[in-house]
């Protein structure tokens, strides 16, 4: 049978022959639904690529994939098509807003989980090509702690969990923390703080999920920042597109904008070089097997 392992290796030597940039793997998941995670992922995205980084964002959500709908898209391939075999990786990613490149969700993440070794093989070949592609591979992924999101949070370079200043919401952000915690994995977790009436509530709610993790799991929680509550990202969602686009000057793109650079500056000071596609890859062989 095929070393997986040698096969990756042997992708991940091309892709340095030709001298490319290492993709970093962003996963963004939350609590509980209702929070606005997907919402967030986009925004995130185009705010990123606003600021000069190519991003692709891959729907991961199996249950309610959303991230066509909030671009008012219709989305015609997905990943069942790619692990089919029916598409290539560049056919299946399509364009939305502001020519964000994205990947709808769907059915295929079940079948990720019963892959063959050979689809295995062609789907590592597949997505390694996205190596140095893009800057950034953002995976929106369903609310609470799936096997399958489990998944996507471990082999990710790091996780965003978005909640919100609601004590159910803050509840559900640690427990998923928790959880992974207790199983003895060693993950990067950041907070984003949604729908905050000013900064001071979004700081209190982080505080209260930062102490209690630092208290009873010994980590720290660093926060990534805080999106205000305006009325204009209902009106967004409404129109089926995302509110920085449709209103770029609001309350809640403008603190969308502030956590976006202060990200990038923790980004570009990053001592670590990033693993990339490969390592993303290699994590998840390993907990598909």
């Amino acid at each position: 049978m095929k070393d997986q392992a040698e096969a990756l290796r042997n992708l991940v030597q091309i892709q340095n022959d030709k001298g490319t940039r290492a993709t970093r793997i962003i996963t963004v998941t939350s609590g509980k639904g209702g929070v606005g995670k997907s919402n967030f992922t986009l925004n995130f995205a185009l705010t990123l690529q606003s600021q000069g980084y190519k991003v692709l964002v891959f729907d991961a959500d199996i249950g309610l994939a959303n991230i066509d709908v909030l671009m008012g898209v219709s989305s015609k391939y997905n990943l069942y098509h790619l692990l089919k075999k029916e598409k290539t990786i560049w056919e299946i990613i399509q364009k939305g807003y502001n020519n964000l490149d994205f990947i709808a969700g769907g059915s295929g993440f079940n079948d990720l989980l019963r892959l063959t070794e050979e689809e295995l093989d062609y789907f590592a070949e597949q997505v390694m090509q996205l190596n140095g592609y893009v800057d950034f591979i953002i995976f929106d992924t369903g609310a609470g702690l799936s096997k399958e999101t489990l998944k996507f949070i471990l082999a990710a370079e790091e996780t965003f969990v978005v909640t919100t200043p609601e004590p159910t919401s803050i509840t559900d952000a640690y427990a998923i923390i928790k959880m992974v915690n207790s199983m003895g994995h060693n993950v990067s977790f950041k907070l984003v703080i949604n729908r905050v009436t000013d900064s001071k509530e979004g700081k209190q709610t982080a505080d209260k999920i930062s102490l209690v993790a630092k208290q009873f799991l010994d980590i720290h929680i660093p926060t990534l920042g805080f999106v205000d509550d305006d009325a204009t990202v209902s009106k967004a969602v409404k129109k089926q597109i995302p509110f920085t686009v449709a209103f770029p000057h609001s309350a809640a793109s403008r603190s969308l904008n502030t956590l976006t650079e202060n990200y990038i500056k923790g980004y570009r000071v990053i001592d670590t070089p990033s693993t990339g596609v490969k390592g993303f890859l290699n994590k998840m062989m390993k907990l598909l097997k």
